[in-house]
């Protein structure tokens, strides 16, 4: 058995604390710029696998193969001047569009249900497993008695599983054995529909929603909270405003950042901020001109401010960004083409180098894949710490441990709501050779979930590639694009 070599001695008792002050900057809008090499075909959903790839699906509205393919950065790091290569098609029959999807502590992805199949609304209760090692898809079975899944959410709890929603019932289910797949009942006491809701983890290792799908439509302003510990859902507090459209019964996303509080958007005018430390939530500025968040993604950036997209009205076109600084909607760059799209259509992951992916879900020519680089930077009270390795000696193709504090990072980063999930809570390895500069990202596997662990002791195990390059290197563990203070290694 190894055991770890100690990197690191006493941790800042800054970490000690679950919710850090973020200063106040000068706002400096970030920049979009499109991604050199176009995807094989227009593409939708994305999530980062924890090899430092993006895993995204081929937009379509009719019956065909679902294609995927991983957007892989170039050998300097750079996801602008990534590769695109195929990563296979889902099983035969399910070709699923607004679906539950979640990156397992085992690196592998499951995706569940789908608001649509094959271009038609079915609410389907079919599901996959992609296995990143042999590129290939299983079909996955849904919780015994479902008859919906649809456009549901999921999350990975703290203790690593996932938890699953039925779109249209207030049935949730555990994922606890992914061979043979088996699903334990979770949920009770939930009081509304989980359709259009999303789900936020909290500092405290517990779930937030807002009430989405109550009698009447609209303004019920309620929201709940699961405890994993208990499986139950209890009442949690008033929005003060209405997030919901009374119509389509939309919302928008929720996106803690490192100070503990949770930017929510509306579905309607209105915004909300929620407070972890004390449960409670306040209302917060409105975008003006008739923008609100329905069925928007929004993303936290490096530096702790939130990166918005809107769109005037339910489904309307014109998106415009915003970035949230905790007290500010600062208007930022937009992408080309904004006037032919509206926020539904938008999708965003966080890569490691503290950018954000952003795709339009589109069949015209002007969709396009583009990142968006901030201007700030993070607090160092942020940033991973690697407190032990099992060896700084790496060989080509062996496994290895490393432990520290805040590998899960202070957010799920990006959010969108019950349509779409693309969490990135998890620890990257990278290493970059020190003669070369090259960059390469190790599997990370064997980690927990959760957000905002503090000065817990955490660890991960990852899977030195063989494609890599021998000699010094420098290792980093990356976490929503914040990565640690380098160690120094040695590739052999």
């Amino acid at each position: 058995m190894k055991v770890f070599r100690t990197v690191g001695i006493a941790l800042l008792a800054l970490l000690m604390c679950t919710s850090i002050a973020i200063s106040q900057e000068p706002f400096t809008a970030g920049t979009w710029t499109a991604v050199t090499n176009a995807p094989p075909s227009n593409v939708a959903h994305m999530v980062l696998l924890t090899d430092g790839s993006v895993l995204v699906n081929s937009f379509f509205f009719t019956t065909h193969a679902d294609n995927w393919y991983r957007l892989i950065p170039d050998n300097t790091g750079s996801y602008i001047n990534g590769t695109w290569v195929n990563a296979g098609s889902a099983p035969s029959g399910y070709n699923p569009l607004y679906f539950a999807s979640s990156v397992l502590p085992s690196g592998h992805l499951i995706i569940m249900g789908g608001e649509y199949n094959n271009g038609s609304a079915v609410w389907t209760t079919l599901g996959a497993h992609y296995n990143p090692l042999t590129n290939a898809w299983s079909s996955v079975a849904a919780p015994t008695g479902w008859t919906t899944i649809g456009d549901a959410q999921s999350v990975i709890l703290p203790n690593g599983q996932m938890m699953l929603a039925n779109c249209c019932t207030t049935q949730q289910a555990i994922l606890t054995k992914l061979s043979p797949i088996t699903w334990t009942a979770t949920g009770t006491g939930k009081t509304d529909w989980n359709d259009e809701e999303g789900w936020n983890l909290l500092p405290n290792g517990k779930v937030l929603t807002v009430d989405a799908y109550v009698s009447g439509g609209c303004c019920a302003m309620g929201s709940e909270i699961y405890d994993p510990t208990t499986g139950a859902w209890t009442a949690g507090p008033s929005t003060k405003v209405n997030l919901v459209d009374p119509s389509s019964h939309e919302i928008g996303p929720g996106v803690l950042r490192p100070d503990g509080t949770m930017f929510y958007g509306g579905g309607t005018t209105s915004n909300a901020v929620y407070t972890s430390s004390s449960n409670t939530f306040a209302a917060a500025p409105a975008f003006g001109s008739g923008l609100d968040m329905a069925d928007a993604p929004a993303s936290l950036l490096p530096d702790g401010n939130v990166l918005l997209e809107t769109s005037p009205g339910v489904f309307n076109n014109g998106i415009k960004f915003f970035e949230w600084d905790g007290t500010n909607l600062n208007a930022t760059s937009n992408p080309p083409n904004t006037s032919i799209f509206t926020s539904f259509e938008g999708n965003m992951v966080c890569l490691p180098t503290g950018q954000v992916m952003f795709t339009e879900f589109s069949t015209t020519s002007a969709s396009e894949v583009e990142i968006y680089t901030p201007s700030g930077t993070f607090n160092s009270a942020w940033q991973p710490t690697i407190t032990g390795i099992s060896s700084t000696t790496l060989t080509h193709g062996n496994k290895y441990k490393i432990r520290g504090t805040q590998f899960n990072g202070m957010s799920q980063c990006a959010s969108y709501g019950d349509d779409n999930q693309s969490a990135t809570n998890f620890p990257l390895v990278r290493i970059t050779n020190n003669g070369t500069g090259h960059v390469f990202y190790a599997r990370t596997h064997g980690w927990s979930g959760g957000v905002q662990t503090g000065a817990t002791s955490v660890r991960t195990v990852f899977d030195v590639p063989t494609s890599i390059e021998t000699g010094a290197s420098t290792l980093e563990v990356v976490a929503n694009g914040i990565p640690s203070a380098g160690l120094a290694v040695t590739v052999n």
